[in-house]
């Protein structure tokens, strides 16, 4: 079976079960968000090696988080009328425990006494630079995830929780690779 199957040649693309919407769809372009956010997190990895800090802690911690985006952009491709049978599903969703781990990984950034005074000026370094990029993807996805309600898709709280820690995490995370 071909990655070109054709059927998007008309502007329209397949929401998880089959749905199909424009691809301008809020909801496809809350999930290219998330994509992206998964691509820049992935790009942060290659930079993680001996001389940045914690390195082999912050690889874990941010493959963890893909895994967590994944499950999130499944569960975003859901159309409304299928949220039940998504619920009911095997699929993997964001809990109250995925929003814990960026809160005890916030809190212990931020115990570590992490200095920084207003903005940020990014690319430090390497490793700095590719946590900026991707934290800036993550706010633009937290921008297109808090549009959905508005547009009818119901948005679980944890999701947004996830998201706007996930966006402190990698701010902070930055800060850590630049001292």
């Amino acid at each position: 079976m071909s990655i070109a199957t054709r059927t998007g040649d008309d502007g329209t693309t397949s929401l998880l079960y089959g749905q199909r919407v424009p691809k301008d769809h809020p909801q496809i372009e809350a999930v290219g968000a998330f994509d992206e956010l998964n691509v820049a997190l992935g790009a942060v990895k290659p930079q993680l090696g001996a001389t940045a800090p914690r390195g082999a802690a912050v690889h874990e911690l941010v493959t963890t988080v893909q895994r967590n985006l994944i499950a999130l952009m499944g569960e975003l491709a859901c159309a409304e009328p299928d949220a039940a049978r998504f619920e009911q599903s095997k699929f993997e969703r964001i809990t109250a425990v995925d929003v814990a781990r960026l809160d005890e990984a916030v809190a212990g950034l931020e115990a570590r006494g992490l200095k920084f005074d207003g903005w940020a000026t990014p690319g430090a370094n390497p490793v700095a630079a590719a946590l900026e990029q991707a934290r800036t993807v993550a706010r633009r996805a937290e921008r297109r995830l808090s549009a959905l309600p508005a547009r009818g898709k119901t948005v679980r709280p944890e999701l947004r929780q996830f998201v706007n820690r996930l966006s402190d995490l990698l701010w902070l995370l930055a800060r850590e690779a630049e001292q």
